[in-house]
């Protein structure tokens, strides 16, 4: 099996020869071919070739255009601070949309446009011509709560969801047309699995995610298989209060981060519901050691069973040891999935 077959086997719940690998690595990634990381941002090419080399090192069954979340955003208008070798970042204190009445003449970024969005598009595209259907391609979007966020400022969005929710409802309606405009053109490019990033879904509890979030992600998941593609929901963070929630979307992919045990999340989630994670990044992956990492490694399998997926809770630190990689690599090769 290929990369892209094993993951699209255990997604669809069949036979794999081993446990897919699949690592979150960006700024691992572009150190790995000694670029600082705002090119890597900022050029579909950069990453592109990060991308690869990373995956033919380590035998990743896949690539990514993910980078960071700013993307949107930027081309909405957004205030972006861009550095040399650090992801850019979002000015929440002049958040593009401070004054909730820019909404309404808020403009639908095009995906094929020229910005960021765009670029984006173009790395899912050379991505998937290059690696030829031997591993998966991911392309990326944010979530309805991370986009709201990212717009609006994360502290007035959490207000605006007891001050004023017809707002929040607009909003996140708005965001999930964008987003799927985003994805389709990712898809059209050869991307053939969508990561839906919602990190700021884990600061709300039940009842807001179950009225407000949970409706939007449901949305942004149905459609996104009526496009044909897989799904991969990423809510980094402390998301034990909303897993039931989350196991209700039909999601194919569930990452789910260090500070929730495997063990809740299949418990709540059904034995079904395919699972990556949750080896700290930090602690299991940068800071241990192969034989630490593979213990850690084994008993994440061990709680998961096999519907799962070999990854770190969220990103690959970049500090993180050739060796401790390859001790990932090496779980994953010598596994048994049963």
């Amino acid at each position: 099996m290929n990369g892209r077959e094993r993951i699209l086997a255990v997604l669809e719940g069949g036979p794999a020869d081993r446990l897919p690998l699949m690592p979150i690595t960006m700024m691992f990634a572009a150190d790995r071919i000694g670029v600082p990381y705002g090119r890597y941002a900022t050029d579909y090419r950069v990453m592109a070739e990060a991308q690869l080399r990373t995956a033919e090192e380590f035998d990743f069954d896949y690539v990514s255009c993910i980078s960071d979340p700013a993307r949107e955003a930027a081309d909405c208008g957004a205030t972006v601070q861009f550095f040399d070798d650090q992801p850019p970042a979002i000015d929440e204190v002049h958040a593009r949309l401070a004054d909730k009445a820019a909404l309404a003449g808020l403009k639908m970024p095009d995906p094929l446009g020229g910005g960021r969005m765009h670029d984006r598009v173009q790395a899912a595209a050379l991505l998937s011509q290059r690696t030829a259907g031997q591993r998966l391609v991911e392309g990326w979007i944010e979530g309805p709560c991370a986009e709201a966020a990212d717009l609006r400022g994360i502290n007035r969005l959490m207000t605006d969801f007891f001050d004023d929710p017809a707002f929040v409802r607009e909003l996140f309606e708005w965001i999930v047309e964008m987003e799927l405009r985003f994805a389709r053109a990712q898809i059209d490019a050869g991307a053939e699995l969508i990561g839906l990033g919602d990190a700021a879904a884990s600061l709300v509890g039940p009842q807001i995610y179950d009225e407000f979030v949970r409706p939007c992600e449901q949305k942004l998941v149905d459609s996104l298989h009526a496009m044909g593609a897989k799904v991969r929901l990423h809510i980094c963070g402390n998301t034990r209060r909303i897993l039931a929630g989350i196991g209700s979307l039909g999601c194919d992919l569930v990452d789910v981060d260090f500070p929730v045990p495997l063990e809740a999340a299949r418990r709540e989630m059904g034995p079904r519901q395919v699972l990556a994670g949750n080896l700290n990044p930090v602690a299991d992956v940068r800071n241990g050691t192969p034989a630490t990492i593979a213990r850690a490694a084994a008993e994440c399998h061990r709680q998961a069973g096999p519907a799962y997926i070999l990854a770190a809770g969220c990103e690959v630190p970049r500090d993180t040891p050739v060796a401790n990689v390859l001790a990932l690599r090496d779980y994953a090769q010598t596994s048994q999935r049963a």
